[in-house]
């Protein structure tokens, strides 16, 4: 009973913080927060949020002392995160445990770094990750396929849980390696409009409606601030790394980069600064050569993808290009199929210019190994309002029929052929301290604008490693 009276008022507490700091900064407060840095003995603060050791006090249990084991890199990469600077190993089945009280879609964000250690080489390990019944990695090593040097990794999931249920994370070594390790965990429920439950499904035929999205796991491989700079972790209310476009352009000459230092007019039945933040609308490209009417002249980028999967394709708009209302319409187009002929920015932006939508797309990807975005020019444009526009894209890889995001190999196989070692449940204590933390340091994100070089879905941008 006293346990259980500990829960109840801790989750009461919880509940106005979260209230008062959401009303007193104005930025998102999840309700499900798990900020978890691993092996380390001591919590992190990075970028006004708290990562709660799990090696002393309330973050103890998470973790089976008698199988894991806490590591230091004595030599970190210069100017990397203080996340990749510990490590927590697994020599069997491991679990770490989160109590959900907010049904819905959740980030996931594993990070890893294969350090060297005297115990340890992290290099070595080989193993599988799942949540729940969904598998997100195979034989997976802590780093990037085909990659010389070694960098922090970060891997980000958006998984539906539903209220009440345990959101349990396992780390699988492989029959052919001893181990499997893991820098920090970010477990955070995300707002309610940040996946729509639609989409539109792209075929060479034709498009039609997909149903089902919030309920499909996904993988983000690509987050993109189209035509401007990389957005940071502390400038997205849902910390997130908005990379630059360059590398992906087709041709770079067919485009050109704007930018607006005007305000962005978020509006009901547009995105929301959840949904991406107001440097990804304050950039764009646009057409080079506008006004010119060229059937086959489009903006393309292009990327590698991993074949045997459908993608999610999400565009964002914003128009800060025309002068006026109603002069901009242009074309779509995935892997080369009209995903959306003659699309009319102004009518789905609520007839305000600088104000942001998105659109979502599905396309199979089963045999491609890459993906191509294009615009172009529409038939219902006129002669001198010949035009296209992107602000953001992102691309996120949706489960397969065995619930995997890596391989034909379901979570439950893996699972049922090693022994189950559960690891404890991370206490309402872990979400307290970390708020009444919160409390103390997150005031500074009002004012604050800094450039941050970590939290890529993409390998995090430091120095290349040892």
């Amino acid at each position: 009973m006293e346990t259980f009276q500990f829960q109840k008022n801790s989750l009461v507490i919880i509940f106005f913080l979260q209230i008062s700091i959401s009303v007193s900064w104005g930025f998102f407060v999840p309700v499900d927060n798990y900020l978890i840095h691993c092996g380390s003995a001591e919590n992190t603060i990075l970028d006004n949020r708290i990562f709660v050791s799990d090696s002393s006090g309330c973050g103890s249990n998470l973790w089976s002392a008698a199988r894991t084991t806490s590591l230091k890199d004595q030599n970190p990469l210069e100017g990397s995160s203080p996340l990749y600077h510990t490590a927590r190993v697994f020599t069997k089945l491991s679990n770490y445990e989160f109590e959900i009280k907010e049904k819905g879609t959740h980030l996931v964000r594993l990070h890893f770094f294969p350090f060297d250690s005297s115990k340890f080489n992290l290099s070595d390990s080989l193993f599988h990750v799942s949540v729940n019944e969904v598998l997100l990695l195979t034989n997976f090593t802590g780093q990037e396929e085909n990659r010389s040097h070694r960098k922090p990794l970060l891997k980000e999931y958006l998984i539906w849980i539903e209220s009440g249920d345990k959101l349990v994370l396992s780390f699988i070594p492989s029959k052919e390696s001893s181990f499997a390790f893991v820098n920090a965990i970010e477990i955070i429920s995300a707002p309610k409009d940040l996946i729509a439950d639609t989409a539109q499904y792209v075929t060479p035929e034709r498009v039609e409606k997909y149903n089902g999205l919030t309920k499909a796991a996904l993988e983000t491989i690509y987050r993109i601030n189209i035509g401007g700079p990389k957005v940071t972790p502390f400038n997205d209310t849902l910390w997130r790394t908005w990379i630059p476009d360059d590398a992906f352009l087709k041709l770079v000459a067919a485009s050109k980069a704007i930018s607006f230092s005007g305000r962005i007019k978020y509006h009901v039945g547009g995105a929301s600064r959840e949904v991406a933040p107001d440097n990804v609308y304050s950039s764009a490209r646009i057409m080079s050569y506008p006004n010119v009417s060229m059937p086959d002249f489009n903006v393309t980028w292009v990327f590698p993808v991993k074949s045997g999967y459908s993608y999610l394709v999400r565009m964002h708009f914003c128009d800060i290009a025309s002068m006026a209302l109603n002069e901009l319409y242009f074309d779509i187009y995935i892997n080369g199929y009209a995903a959306y002929l003659d699309f009319d920015i102004s009518e789905l932006s609520g007839q305000m210019l600088a104000a942001p939508y998105y659109a979502d797309f599905v396309i199979d990807a089963h045999a491609a190994k890459e993906l191509t975005i294009s615009i172009g020019p529409s038939s219902l444009s006129s002669p001198e309002r010949i035009n296209a526009i992107l602000n953001g894209l992102e691309i996120m890889k949706m489960n397969n029929s065995m619930g995997s995001l890596d391989g034909e190999i379901s979570a439950d196989s893996i699972l049922r052929s090693s022994p189950r070692r559960h690891m404890g449940i991370l206490a309402p204590s872990v979400v307290l301290s970390s708020l009444l933390l919160a409390a103390f340091v997150l005031h500074k994100r009002r004012t604050e604008k800094k450039d941050s070089m970590e939290w890529s879905p993409l390998p995090v941008d430091v120095p290349e490693g040892k």
